[in-house]
């Protein structure tokens, strides 16, 4: 019965970064600045010691991390990207 549920869920559209900078390329998206956008993704501290704040994109699940390889899921990226946008 859950084996069913998983085959009819609809599979992520995944790209890495260099493909998802082509996917929003009407956005002026480049692939340095999505790579921006991963680095700026989690919570960090500068030089003395303070946290800088992450811009949620972790939080949104559109990360995928699998070793080096990032890969961002197209729809919740964008649905972070639009909110953002003010």
């Amino acid at each position: 019965m859950q084996a069913e549920q998983n085959a009819s869920a609809p599979l992520p559209r995944l790209a890495t970064i260099p493909n998802a900078a082509k996917a929003f390329e009407s956005a002026g998206l480049t692939p340095a600045a999505i790579r921006s956008h991963v680095f700026k993704s989690q919570d960090r501290l500068n030089s003395r010691g303070e946290k800088i704040p992450g811009n949620g994109l972790a939080a949104s699940g559109a990360l995928i991390r699998k070793g080096r390889k990032i890969l961002l899921d197209l729809d919740r990226y964008g649905a972070w990207l639009a909110g953002r946008a003010g």
